[in-house]
């Protein structure tokens, strides 16, 4: 019965896995990342993660206020945020992320504040959605290793 439970939760992480690189919500990047985590460091990619999304977040929060709480927009100070979201997005693999930061610095450079606010807008449910989709996965992940220790 566990052994059953064990193949569907990873069949569950295979197939979900699958959908967000179909969907291009990632990319190979994020399996390269995948194979740095070993026994000595079984969250890695958990870990990862979470000072991903803690940064995302601020930078996020940052370009929001940059483009709405002042009387005009400070282009240069957003390409300086989004140049690091598309970094760290980058590395991590979070191609759909990338791509909207790419979008939304173009907007920036042509100090375009409806083309910002649109991409703002779309960065930030890009955002919802892969730290979502990725809290399914981590959590289906940690099921599986209960399980197969218990299991053993």
């Amino acid at each position: 019965m566990l052994g059953f439970r064990v193949e569907r939760l990873w069949a569950d992480m295979t197939g979900l896995l699958a959908l967000l690189f179909h969907q291009g919500v990632l990319d190979e990047q994020f399996l390269e990342l995948q194979q740095l985590q070993d026994e000595s460091s079984p969250n890695f990619v958990l870990e990862v993660f979470n000072i991903y999304f803690h940064e995302a977040e601020k930078l996020l929060r940052s370009l929001r206020s940059l483009l709405v709480d002042g009387e005009f927009s400070d282009y240069k100070k957003m390409r300086i945020h989004l140049n690091l979201l598309i970094g760290s997005s980058s590395t991590i693999g979070a191609k759909r992320i990338r791509n909207v930061c790419i979008v939304f610095r173009t907007a920036s450079d042509q100090n375009n504040k409806i083309g910002c606010l649109r991409a703002l807008e779309l960065l930030e449910y890009e955002y919802c959605y892969l730290k979502n989709k990725l809290h399914e996965l981590f959590q289906i992940e940690q099921q599986r290793i209960l399980a197969a220790a218990i299991r053993e």
